[in-house]
């Protein structure tokens, strides 16, 4: 694992660019795989991806606000009292990695954005108390542990389809998450990646002269500027006032709440990505007590949205290449031709995986692959859940590659993507058998 590892991270090292030129280079990719394998003109091409450029403003907006109110609860006093202790609880490098991994992965399964954050925050404490601790790979660690995301409660791809109005609400109906994140093969998957991938970390981990900390420095005087932004002198004004009440930031909780209760009570336990949006604003509005403390939670969290506000776009004109154009379909409906019942969810999986590198969102996953997928199982009579889940999973694995949602725990530990991602890939090899297995025997 170790010399696997290595090799990867040399491999990163030296050919994996900013993910943001990343999306540039696959742009154009698609821009000329467009003109030779699909018939379409240039001009067309053009069309295609123009159109679609602005297609994910509104899932992007969502996304966004994933992020914020998950990372904006991480931030919260409790919260980060809490990470602090469980920190505490690592006493050598080796428990470190392990804990970093678990507790990110375990984050992760209750809201992705929430994962990445807490355990980029989480990976900093660790690497804080802990001498000896690699930085870089604690933080891969974290990013690791965002592999069962999908599984999860956010899990766009199952959220999405069960929700109506979904772009594939025609095609597969409306999927229950008792068909999706509530099933055998999905408890089995995630307890055998909440075992496997603090195994596999602690396997890869660096020893010796390959250990690169975390300057010290680096910390305390974050800390201090925070420290003083708290203590800063202000005027008890009226507005003041109300920028730092207690019980206005209660009663817009309550609210929050008091719709989620008859949200649930009028259409049962049907979550969505809304859904959690608003438990995790509410929540994260009730543990930082006050509006303006909530506010400046959400400003640091804005920051780490860059690359999803920039990237989200491209994605969108390559989603909008991708469907157009055919090719989305020829790639999935190749899989799908060399496909029975029994391999239709495996080799769904891996052209799931194949079309995140161009279009690394749950969601573009649905309006991209859905249209092939769905359809194709019901002709082999395969379970709308397993196929949808399918997709999801390819998504999730494939992160382990592409590195476009790194970027916001990158933001927060100051790293560069070429730092953690020779870890992930060995990750990718490895935990494709826990997906192949749960797919194809459950």
């Amino acid at each position: 694992m170790k010399a696997l590892s290595r090799f990867f991270s040399a491999l990163v090292q030296k050919y994996l660019p900013d993910p943001f030129v990343f999306a540039l280079i696959l742009t154009i990719i698609l821009f000329v795989s467009g003109i030779f394998f699909t018939q379409h003109t240039p001009v067309e091409m053009v069309e295609f991806w123009g159109s679609g450029f602005w297609n994910l403003l509104a899932f992007a907006m969502q996304m966004s606000l994933v992020l914020v109110t998950g990372h904006a609860l991480a931030s919260s006093p409790l919260v980060k009292r809490n990470l602090t202790k469980l920190a505490g609880i690592a006493k050598t490098p080796a428990q470190g990695v392990i804990l970093v991994t678990l507790g990110a992965a375990i984050a992760s399964l209750i809201n992705w954005g929430f994962g990445l954050i807490v355990g980029a925050l989480f990976a900093k404490e660790v690497a804080k108390r802990v001498p000896g601790s690699d930085y870089r790979f604690l933080i891969a660690c974290a990013y690791i542990g965002f592999l069962t995301w999908h599984g999860g409660l956010s899990g766009s791809i199952p959220l999405v389809a069960a929700t109506p109005g979904n772009p594939m609400e025609k095609t597969a109906g409306i999927i229950p998450l008792t068909q999706t994140i509530f099933t055998d093969y999905n408890l089995f998957i995630t307890v055998a990646l909440l075992i496997a991938l603090p195994v596999m970390t602690r396997l890869m981990m660096p020893t010796g002269k390959e250990v690169v900390e975390i300057d010290p420095r680096l910390l305390a005087e974050e800390e201090t500027a925070a420290t003083a932004a708290v203590k800063a002198p202000v005027a008890k004004t009226f507005a003041v006032r109300m920028e730092n009440s207690r019980v206005l930031g209660i009663l817009i909780a309550l609210l929050g709440y008091a719709y989620l209760i008859y949200y649930f009570a009028n259409k049962g336990f049907k979550v969505d990505i809304n859904t959690v949006n608003l438990l995790f604003f509410t929540t994260g509005l009730l543990l930082h007590g006050t509006p303006l403390s909530y506010m400046n939670a959400v400003v640091n969290a804005a920051k780490g949205t860059a690359g999803i506000i920039i990237q989200f776009p491209f994605y969108a004109g390559i989603q909008g290449m991708m469907e157009q154009s055919g090719l989305g379909g020829m790639i999935t409906n190749a899989f799908i031709s060399i496909s029975t019942p029994a391999t239709f969810p495996f080799l769904a999986f891996l052209s799931s995986g194949f079309v995140n590198f161009f279009v690394p969102s749950g969601g573009g996953h649905w309006v991209v692959q859905g249209p092939f997928i769905m359809p194709a199982a019901q002709q082999l009579g395969v379970d709308p859940g397993i196929a949808a889940m399918a997709i999801a999973y390819g998504e999730a694995w494939m992160n382990m590659a592409q590195p476009f949602w790194a970027l916001p725990a990158l933001a927060i530990a100051g790293l560069s993507v070429r730092d953690i991602m020779g870890y992930c890939v060995t990750t990718l090899l490895v935990s494709g058998v826990i997906f192949a297995i749960g797919l194809s025997f459950f």
